[in-house]
């Protein structure tokens, strides 16, 4: 790994262990291993080193997210299964830093609309895995799902990681609620 790139998943780290305001130059060269010197050069202000984090982040995420609506166009998933799967996903998924600095991430593109465009295209990548699980699944209208879906799942996880506790409803019965599937 570069020293450019220890430096913003540093800074990842300690985004989600002390928030947007805990950003310090000195908490990420030691969670980075790297001088001061190497920290400014990189980066000039802590506005570049947020902006460049929540890309990186991005770029990792819009991969990730990527893999698995490729996965799941060759899946043949019943509503049932798809409402399995994500309730499997979203509890093997740990409570941990990462998810945490995404949030903050997210909140700082409210902050800074130069991050904007990169929150959009994050975004855009969830929409477009909803939107393959849904088509997949027979759903009609899956464009016109696939944000209340994201947003559903993105507003469970953030429940969870606020209150350590999974919601009253698992998120897979609550997919089926909002896709019509399940009228428990």
């Amino acid at each position: 790994m570069n020293t450019r790139d220890a430096i913003l998943r540093a800074a990842l780290r300690v985004i989600g262990e002390q928030g947007v305001a805990g950003l310090t130059n000195r908490r990420i060269v030691a969670e980075a291993g790297v001088s001061l010197g190497s920290l400014t050069y990189h980066f000039p202000s802590q506005t570049e080193l947020l902006r460049e984090a929540l890309l990186l982040f991005v770029e990792d995420e819009t991969g990730r997210l990527a893999g698995l609506a490729e996965a799941q166009r060759a899946e043949d998933l019943s509503l049932a299964d798809a409402a399995a799967t994500v309730e499997r996903v979203l509890e093997a998924m740990p409570m941990s830093i990462d998810e945490i600095a995404s949030l903050e991430l997210y909140l700082q593109a409210g902050r800074d609309p130069e991050l904007r465009d990169a929150t959009r295209r994050c975004f855009a990548a969830y929409d477009d895995l909803a939107v393959t699980i849904l088509r997949a699944l027979g759903v009609p209208g899956p464009e016109r799902l696939a944000g209340p879906v994201v947003a559903l799942i993105a507003g469970l996880q953030l429940r969870r990681l606020a209150t350590g506790a999974p919601p009253a409803t698992p998120a897979g019965d609550a997919l089926l609620m909002l896709i019509g599937g399940d009228q428990r």
